[in-house]
């Protein structure tokens, strides 16, 4: 990927993000570094249970 798409897509997601915030959250800000992490899904934590989907997110990735 190019170094002029990442900092578009990231633009483009601080603007996604900002307009969630206004419209859901009265304007509170929302953490970006919180969304960098990941972790594991609510999927994940169904089919594993918490702290083995938690050891599985950190182990692989995405627990899969």
């Amino acid at each position: 990927m190019k170094h002029e798409d990442i900092v578009e897509d990231k633009k483009l997601v601080k603007k996604a993000v900002g307009m969630h915030d206004k419209q859901l959250h009265g304007g509170k800000k929302t953490k970006l570094s919180g969304l960098k992490k990941g972790g594991p899904t609510s999927l994940d934590r169904k089919k594993f249970g918490k702290n083995l989907s938690r050891a599985m997110n950190q182990k692989s990735g995405r627990g899969r």
